[in-house]
């Protein structure tokens, strides 16, 4: 169940002298499953102003707390002052997963959405600043979420990660997404020339860089051989001067393996030439959702009303982003429950007295479904 003592406890702790990072337990519930996270709060984090939020996911048969240390950000987010989360997938402990390969259970774009709706609650996320990476499923879950989550996110990374042939053939994102892959040539689990699972490197590539209109003649940065008896060698390919100023990177890591460079433990062929923590980072802080087309006007393709946490328990919060005067609480026959007048452009509703199932609501530019748990 949600550890809310221990979040009470937290800001209690923050108050008295807001310098102590904080790892959080939490979970919520959704689609009838409880969903566990870890939540990493740098020192800097003081709540007056939106800091940026960074989902970082863990890889298949891997968990939260060992991608937290395997692919450790944490020491970034203490000097660049923004929030980490990691989930966790479902499955036996042994063998958790992101589900990126199906549109079935479990809804893992909608877990992700309500996790991201849930933070930005509790916490002052910057809603244009919101990134997605991870390793290996994570990077394809973030692939997947670049995909079908785009109005959330304003940048995607991938390390040894990749794409489906059937989701590279069904991706079309409403907007420019920048993205950056970090991948190894002797990667032995999704290698890098791809196959019968998963598209060549190089084919994803190419599409990110087509779709978001970059030059396609790379800039070749070769990276210094720092460490010599790693056993490879990396270099990087930018894709640069896309529209609105989308980029799209990759490292080739020459002779690497399925692993994260630098990460702090060797687990194969590791690059230790440079940290892909870091370079994750340095890649997304140059990329603000708003300077992308369209999410300043709120057009069509953007949600104009938002509704969170869904699925809720005791409450939701509505916020509209055009001029709405009064929303309407459905339910699923279209029988009006509540009508309520707005005098701001956000609106705490206190469902704790509904019945569990599906609500609507609805104002003069748009109609939320949500689900009371």
């Amino acid at each position: 169940m949600k550890k809310i003592n221990l979040f009470l406890l937290f800001i209690f702790l923050l108050s008295i002298n807001g310098k102590t990072q904080t790892t959080i337990i939490d979970s919520i519930m959704h689609d009838g499953i409880w969903r566990n996270y870890r939540v990493y709060i740098p020192a800097m984090y003081t709540g007056s102003s939106a800091v940026p939020l960074v989902l970082n996911l863990h890889g298949y048969t891997s968990n939260a707390i060992e991608q937290e240390f395997y692919g450790d950000m944490r020491p970034i987010a203490d000097t660049a002052n923004f929030i980490i989360v990691h989930p966790n997938g479902t499955g036996p402990s042994t063998a958790q997963f992101w589900n990126a390969y199906t549109t079935g259970s479990p809804d893992d774009i909608g877990f992700l959405e309500a996790l991201i709706d849930t933070l930005s609650l509790q916490f002052n996320v910057n809603a244009n600043r919101i990134y997605s990476c991870g390793m290996s499923n994570g990077g394809i879950m973030s692939y997947y979420l670049a995909c079908n989550l785009n109005y959330k996110l304003a940048a995607i990374g991938s390390v040894t990660g990749s794409m489906t042939p059937g989701m590279l053939a069904s991706c079309i994102p409403p907007d420019n997404m920048p993205v950056i892959e970090i991948h190894g040539t002797a990667d032995g689990t999704v290698p890098y020339t791809g196959g019968t699972t998963f598209e060549p490197i190089d084919s994803i590539i190419d599409f990110w860089a087509s779709y978001n209109n970059c030059t396609m003649t790379p800039l070749v940065i070769p990276y210094p051989n720092i460490s010599s008896t790693d056993g490879c060698t990396a270099t990087e390919y930018a894709y640069l001067n896309g529209t609105d100023g989308a980029e799209v990177v990759l490292v080739k890591i020459t002779g690497g393996g399925h692993t994260w460079p630098d990460a702090p433990v060797t687990i194969g062929v590791t690059n230790r030439d440079f940290s892909a923590s870091i370079r994750l980072w340095q890649f997304f802080m140059k990329f603000d959702k708003s300077q992308f087309v369209g999410i300043n006007e709120f057009d069509e393709r953007y949600e104009k009303l938002i509704v969170f946490p869904n699925p809720s328990l005791n409450s939701i919060s509505i916020i509209s982003n055009v001029d709405v005067t009064e929303f309407k609480l459905l339910d699923l026959s279209g029988k009006i429950l509540v009508t309520q007048k707005l005098n701001s452009t956000k609106f705490e509703l206190d469902i704790s007295s509904l019945s569990q199932g599906i609500y609507f609501i609805s104002s003069p530019f748009e109609t939320v479904r949500f689900i009371k748990q």
